[in-house]
């Protein structure tokens, strides 16, 4: 259920619901530039309740005035909403958090310790281009870039939908020649096995003549 309506807010199926979630989004991880988290979520909680709190004042004002008699509540569908999980999901939830924490600290004890030459200097390239990332940019402004990217891509995608295919397979087409290339050189520069020794040939056995 979260996970179809993380796809719903990325594809932007509810306008409304995807601008307001994005828009809040940006707006608190720009915010984070010059306030700390706990300010941000603490103005941001504050910000909402200048809405809800007069709100709510109203609507009890009109039912002690008899303008509203059946006690209606203007947030009482937010409130019906359950937002709690269920123990198959809880399970379910925890289970791929514990896999997929699992996954990453293998993964990472495979590329540390040489396992594999190849995706270790994969992972050595990777680690060298994200010291001068570090240097240009911080996490919070990477977030921002990420947060914009994902809701900026499937837009993208649908606009400009045969533009992308062509780049991707060319994308691809280039990656694996730089990989065929990598891999030939690799294979040039490691040693060749040595040949299996050539089996001893069987002794003859001399036929005694009577």
């Amino acid at each position: 259920m979260m996970q179809l309506n993380v796809v719903d807010l990325v594809y932007w199926r509810k306008v409304r619901k995807t601008g307001v979630v994005f828009t809040g989004l940006v707006i608190g991880l720009a915010s984070m530039f010059q306030l700390s988290a706990i300010t941000v979520i603490s103005h941001i909680c504050l910000g909402v309740m200048c809405v809800t709190f007069p709100l709510r004042l109203y609507y009890k004002l009109l039912e002690l005035l008899r303008w509203n008699p059946r006690g209606e509540h203007p947030f009482q569908s937010h409130l019906d909403y359950d937002s709690s999980l269920t123990d198959k999901e809880t399970v379910m939830l925890v289970e791929e958090t514990v896999l997929l924490v699992a996954f990453a600290v293998t993964e990472i004890k495979r590329l540390l310790f040489i396992d594999s030459m190849i995706d270790s200097i994969k992972f050595v390239v990777l680690l060298y281009l994200l010291t001068y990332v570090g240097i240009i940019a911080n996490g919070l402004t990477l977030l921002i870039a990420a947060v914009i990217t994902v809701f900026s891509f499937p837009l993208l995608y649908k606009k400009q939908q045969l533009r992308m295919r062509r780049f991707v397979r060319a994308v691809k087409a280039f990656v694996k020649k730089i990989r065929n290339m990598f891999f030939s050189m690799y294979d040039t520069v490691s040693p060749s096995p040595a040949p299996a020794p050539a089996p001893a040939p069987a002794p003859k056995h001399k036929v005694k003549s009577k």
